[in-house]
């Protein structure tokens, strides 16, 4: 992953309904929620809802896709586990959390 997209999806999340938006999509899992359900979840009025939505998938940290009338938003998992990866690549001085997770002072 670039940096530039790293900082662009930090600086996504960085705002508090954008990370409760998000939250709620990777709880919500591959059956994502309407912009409705979001709204009426986290009590966020839907033009607010609909500009944080935009900016979230901006930054590639949610897909979109359409059923019949109705929008669906869905965390980009592969997306998300990219820039957790992005973020922990030297963790445990490059060595696998796994293998160093009942010695790592880090894990």
């Amino acid at each position: 992953m670039e940096e530039n997209s790293v900082i662009l999806a930090l600086a996504a999340l960085a705002q508090e309904v954008r990370l409760r938006v998000f939250r709620a999509l990777v709880v919500a899992g591959p059956e994502g929620m309407t912009p409705g359900a979001l709204a009426d979840a986290l009590s966020v009025a839907p033009t607010t809802l609909s500009f944080h939505l935009k900016e979230l998938t901006r930054a590639g940290l949610l897909v979109q896709s359409r059923d019949g009338r109705h929008l669906i938003y869905r965390a980009d998992y592969v997306r998300m586990g990219e820039l957790m990866a992005y973020l922990t690549e030297n963790c445990c001085r490059g060595i696998p959390c796994a293998e160093t997770a009942p010695s790592c002072t880090y894990c």
